[in-house]
């Protein structure tokens, strides 16, 4: 460090050439370091998504579900396989320990799902695979609408014409287009003239197959040509198949336009996109886990007109519920929170130094040392982000401290008369060692975060880094900059300066001792009047020394109490003070699922969804909706990605996405019961369940859709249910949960279609040919017998499919009567089976071995804390589960039990830390002890302040306290170092440390003001995402306020105590230390002068 400083000096121009330069790449890093919300997420997951139209789900369980998680098994650095399954398709979602190798463990995944095809049942279409992790969310939807077009037309023209275009944009990828249906070839056929002709529907599909066959051009070779030779085997035209004849021969020609209709039209619908109550199709636009928010929608907005271009006229293109204003507001809120607390320190620096020059000198080292960690931390693969962002806010006060010490202590040089080039060398020199001390200390509160693992380690290490950087860079500044700074624009001596230095000067200690006799003459002669002018600042040094010799006679007492108080309200406030994830917003938008009569029609679903919009238009006003999305119904099943975005167990699900303007006055908690209860009395048989829309809350929650989900894996799903039953009737009884329901829909309607395969075999029929009737009727042969047809006009191929009207399908009656002709019989699906009602499992979901039945709930008024507390409580209440069953408390409460569990271990292994390195130093136990000594009032401070605010304890305010120490620790090393240089001189603790007390009061007072200062501007809470970073200010602000009231009263004493006794010997055991009780000091051997 010597040698560093002297090289500054000896090269100054050198120096500053360098911190230009620094200021240059950091200048590029800012405008090139991507800017998102959180930081890069570690935990990797990858999706199969399995789909079979028309599949129960005990099918795509036994059938599918199984062999796919028995296969992923065998995949590297697998963690954990859970499965869903409903109607159609098959979820997988293989999660894997952060350090696994993502690219060879995607390899492997690959491989398995290849193995699993060879088992799965014919038909089946191979699995999508897709890599989707925690950070991997929707930023917002492209949304189209159209007076004139259906819905087919707008889905088909999104898919074909804007998807593409998606893809070329860096970090952004799009599942297919919700709400419309696949353009699809129908044919439509008529129930009466089928069964009048007598075919049944699998002969016509099978008729249609054969007469729209794929095949290759051949080549005639002709002379010197080679001639392609495409046939018409494919149909070229859409009205060319109701020209396919079913039959020729004797009797009429029967062509398919006889007994359907064929059109270009959809296929079935199972679900429907509603922006603003209409019927509309969007396409959720998403972020890959390592791409920018802000970088994906620039882009996408900047591509927009190019979209729109493609498009015919009468389709509308917008973009909606952009989550990039979050982004960019959470930023450039917490960036001026920034500023405005770098003004605040200024000013709070120039009103301790009262020299404009030493504050700028000061003051110059923060925006270099914000901007090198800027650069340093865009090195090392971070992002800009509400934790970076925070920890730079959280550096700015401490930053200060550095180069304030630096710029004190050249100031006593300086009134001992030195030159100034010599008082700046020797005054850097004096304080190069305990900064570093200092500096070490710090970084040590947060070298646990390398320690942590998962979410915990995700967000808090990229804070640590950003606030380490910063301190080193600040660290070296003040060792190079502010010495070169200080030569050049520093006045050799004038006025009257106050010093912070880690040395004392006698010619101090002489000025103090001169005021206090003056202050007793006064005292004794009852003047009126001064006889010397004494300034405010010695007056309140004087005032407070005074206080520490009255207090240091009961100093036994007053620590005990100190400590008795301290740890008994941080204990007290700990216990009641309420736990969460995140701090708690009042953002208007929200995510609401709402659930109908289990099998529900969509077509009657939709119809709820706008009762549901018109009751919100109600309660808020139609113009404070600024724009709504829902999607009702099950997602195509060709489109099996889909339900990464939007999962609905069934029709009777709707999901619905509301923003409301956000100049409306109103406290969503409150407005949330009052939507519950209105929906509650119009709608009966609806219930709601809100789910996270914020970034920051899906990204937090990892998939769950409610805080609190407790999962019930049972041997089977009756033992599951029948404890989960219990557990639901429990949780009904606390007060503030709220939409507590069991996720899956165990109650499903269906017709049990029970054939009889004699009978059937006396008419001529297998169980085949029953079953692809009953598809082609109930459902269509796009399942069963894959048909395609090339629109060469777009370069596009569409599915053909046979279905039934479904209208003609309206009861029990209907269905028997579907004609299942075979030779010259004609017998109806009632003359082989019977049907019958019945429930079954709309959802099966597993985990290893054992089928879940999940219990979900939100939380309403209270913390997840308290409320995760609660339902634990009622968890033991109801005694152990039935053998081979399990309960698992999942969701965000989960997460924040392992979160706050590590965080509370990292504050432990910070102190323990610190400990360990003040005792290397100070080579004492003792002074350890003393320094660490004003940790409980930061802990006390920060609660009592975060429980008088209204905050919880959470990430962002445990991030406060944990800085918090560390600042306590510094301004207590620089208490402690100088008291116990003082005990060596005078030999007694007590005046030693009141001595001490009154020379480092003003730097003490100055780092917490000026970091108290810089943290208002966030602890306010102001602006539109201040909640979201007001806890981690004001849990500064409390720590430091009541740990500087200790450092300064209480640390004294404590030092007074501990050390009363204690020896002024050196603990060297060397030899040839000078300073050691075993010297040994050389033989010195006399010559004889001849």
């Amino acid at each position: 460090m010597n040698k560093l400083i002297a090289a500054a000096l000896t090269r100054p121009v050198t120096l500053v050439v360098a911190v230009l330069g620094l200021l240059v790449f950091s200048l590029m890093a800012v405008l090139s370091i991507p800017v998102d919300i959180f930081p890069k997420l570690n935990a990797p997951t990858i999706y199969i998504a399995q789909s079979y139209g028309g599949m129960l789900p005990s099918q795509m369980e036994g059938f599918m579900a199984t062999r796919y998680q028995n296969q992923m098994l065998y995949v590297s650095g697998i963690k954990n396989v859970e499965v869903k399954n409903v109607q159609g398709l098959t979820l997988v979602k293989c999660s894997f320990y952060e350090d696994t190798n993502m690219a060879q463990a995607a390899g492997e995944v690959a491989n398995q799902v290849t193995r699993v095809q060879s088992y799965l049942p014919p038909g089946s279409q191979p699995p999508v695979v897709v890599r989707f992790d925690a950070s991997t969310l929707p930023v917002g939807q492209l949304v189209f609408s159209s007076a004139s077009r259906s819905l087919s037309e707008i889905q088909d023209l999104a898919s074909t014409k804007i998807r593409p275009l998606l893809a070329q944009i860096p970090g952004a990828s799009s599942p297919p287009p919700f709400g419309g249906n696949e353009r699809t070839v129908v044919i439509k056929v008529d129930p009466a003239k089928m069964q009048s002709y007598g075919f049944t529907p699998d002969q016509i599909v099978q008729a249609i197959v054969k007469e729209n066959q794929i095949s290759p051009a051949g080549v005639v070779r002709s002379g010197d040509i080679a001639y392609l030779a495409p046939n018409n085997s494919t149909v070229d035209k859409v009205a060319d198949f109701g020209q396919i004849p079913l039959r020729l021969g004797a009797g009429p020609t029967v062509l398919v336009n006889d007994l359907a209709t064929v059109s270009d039209a959809a296929d079935q619908t199972v679900g429907y996109a509603l922006v603003n109550g209409k019927r509309a199709v969007y396409i959720p636009v998403t972020k890959a886990g390592d791409a920018s928010t802000m970088s994906v929608v620039k882009a996408l907005k900047a591509k927009l007109p190019e979209m729109q271009s493609l498009l015919p006229p009468d389709v509308r293109l917008s973009y909606e519920f952009d989550q990039s204003v979050y982004v960019s507001n959470a930023v450039s809120g917490l960036v001026s929170e920034g500023l405005i607390g770098a003004i605040l320190t200024g000013l709070v620096v120039l009103l301790f130094l009262r020299d404009w020059r030493s504050s700028l000198i000061v003051v110059l080292t923060i925006p270099v040392a914000i901007l090198a960690s800027v650069m340093l931390l865009n090195m090392t693969g971070s992002t800009i982000n509400i934790m970076t962002l925070s920890g730079l806010a959280l550096a700015i006060g401490i930053l200060v401290d550095e180069a304030t010490v630096t710029i004190e202590n050249i100031h006593q040089h300086l009134e001992m008369g030195k030159t100034k080039a010599r008082a700046i060398l020797d005054g850097c020199l004096e304080v190069a060692f305990p900064e570093f001390l200092i500096l070490i200390c710090i970084l040590a509160v947060f070298a646990p975060s390398f320690l942590m693992t998962g979410i915990p380690k995700a967000m808090f290490l990229p804070l640590s880094l950003a606030i380490g950087f910063a301190m080193i860079v600040a660290f070296l500044m003040a060792l190079t900059l502010v010495p070169v700074l200080a030569n050049w624009w520093m006045k050799n001596h004038g006025g009257e300066h106050y010093h912070a230095a880690e040395v004392l000067d006698q010619r101090e200690l002489q000025e103090v001792d001169r005021h206090l006799q003056f202050e007793h003459r006064q005292q004794q002669q009852h003047l009126k009047k001064p006889r010397e002018r004494i300034s405010g600042f010695v007056k309140l040094k004087l005032t407070y020394q005074s206080i520490l010799r009255r207090l240091m006679p009961y100093r036994g007492w007053v620590v005990g109490g100190y400590l008795l108080v301290t740890f008994g309200l941080a204990g007290l406030l700990f216990v009641n003070i309420g736990q969460d994830m995140l701090p708690h917003s009042n953002v208007h938008q929200f995510q609401v699922r709402l659930v109908g009569p289990t099998g529900l029609r969509i077509e009657r679903t939709e119809e709820r969804v706008r009762q549901v919009l018109a009751i919100i238009d109600k309660l808020v006003g139609h113009q404070n909706v600024e724009i709504s999305s829902a999607f009702v119904g099950l997602t195509p099943s060709s489109y099996g990605t889909s339900n990464l975005y939007v999962f609905n167990a069934g029709p009777h699900e709707a999901t619905l996405q509301v923003a409301l303007n956000e100049d409306l006055k109103v406290n969503m908690d409150d407005f949330k019961d009052r939507l519950r209860a209105a929906v509650t009395k119009a709608i009966p048989g609806e219930s709601l369940s809100f789910e996270p829309i914020e970034l920051t809350e899906k990204i937090m929650s990892q998939g769950a859709s409610t805080p609190i989900e407790v999962q019930v894996g049972g041997k089977s799903l009756g033992d599951g249910k029948a404890f989960a039953d219990k557990l639901l009737a429990k949780m009904k009884s606390v007060p503030y949960l709220r939409d507590l329901r069991i996720k899956q829909p165990l109650d499903y309607p269906a017709l049990h279609i029970n054939i009889d395969r004699q009978k059937a075999a006396q008419f001529g029929l297998t169980a085949e040919d029953v079953s692809k009737s009953l598809v082609a009727a109930t459902s269509s042969s796009r399942f069963t017998a894959k048909n395609l047809w090339l629109d060469k006009k777009s370069g596009y191929a569409y599915q053909v499919q046979v279905q039934l009207p479904e209208y003609d399908m309206a009861s029990i009656a209907d269905l028997e009567t579907l004609p299942l002709v075979r030779g010259q019989q004609r017998p109806t699906l009632g003359d082989v089976a019977t049907v019958t009602r019945e429930t079954i499992a709309g959802e099966y979901d597993r985990s290893g071995p054992r089928r879940l039945v999940t219990v979900s709930a939100n939380v309403s008024g209270k913390d997840l804390g308290t409320a995760s507390r609660e339902v634990q409580k009622l968890l033991d209440s109801l005694g152990a589960p039935p053998a081979g069953t399990t309960v698992e408390l999942q969701g965000q409460a989960q997460l924040l039990t392992e979160t706050l569990s590590s965080l509370q271990t990292g504050l432990g292994l910070a102190i323990v830390v610190i400990f360990l390195v003040l005792t290397a130093n100070f080579q004492s136990f003792r002074i350890s002890v003393v320094v660490l000594s004003t940790i409980p009032a930061v802990l006390a401070g920060s609660l009592g302040l975060l429980w008088l605010t209204g905050s919880t304890l959470n990430l962002q305010s445990y991030m406060g306290i944990i800085m918090s120490v560390g600042v306590s620790v510094a301004n207590a090393i620089l208490m402690i170092t100088n008291s116990e240089t003082l005990r060596l001189q005078y030999r007694d603790s007590a005046r030693a440390a009141v001595t001490a007390g009154g020379m480092r009061l003003r730097p003490i007072l100055m780092t917490s003001i000026a970091m108290i200062a810089g943290m208002l501007p966030m602890a306010s809470g102001l602006g539109e995402t201040g909640d979201q970073s007001a806890p981690l200010g004001r849990a500064v602000i409390g720590g430091l306020f009541f740990s500087a009231i200790a450092a300064l009263l209480i640390l004294p004493l404590v030092f007074a105590l501990v050390m009363r006794k204690s020896s002024v010997d050196s603990v060297s055991l060397n030899p040839d230390d000078t300073d050691s009780l075993v010297y040994d000091a050389p033989e010195v051997t006399l010559k004889k002068v001849a």
